[in-house]
């Protein structure tokens, strides 16, 4: 049973989310050749206050504060 986890930064549409699933779901199927319902597709979303680069989080970077 294959698992995919992606983490990514919070604040994207529901809508957009379930295509990236979708998507994700569809190639593992393809390129795993394993039954559609196997696949596992879990998205994390993480806020920019958790989300840090070279020491900085995402939300200070937004803010200016790099």
């Amino acid at each position: 049973m294959p698992v995919i986890d992606v983490s990514l930064l919070a604040g994207r549409r529901p809508e957009v989310l379930h295509a990236l699933q979708v998507a994700l779901h569809d190639a593992a199927v393809a390129a795993l050749d394993v039954p559609p319902g196997s696949v596992r597709v879990l998205l994390r979303e993480v806020p920019p206050t958790h989300w840090t680069v070279g020491g900085v989080t995402v939300a200070q970077r937004r803010a200016g504060q790099d």
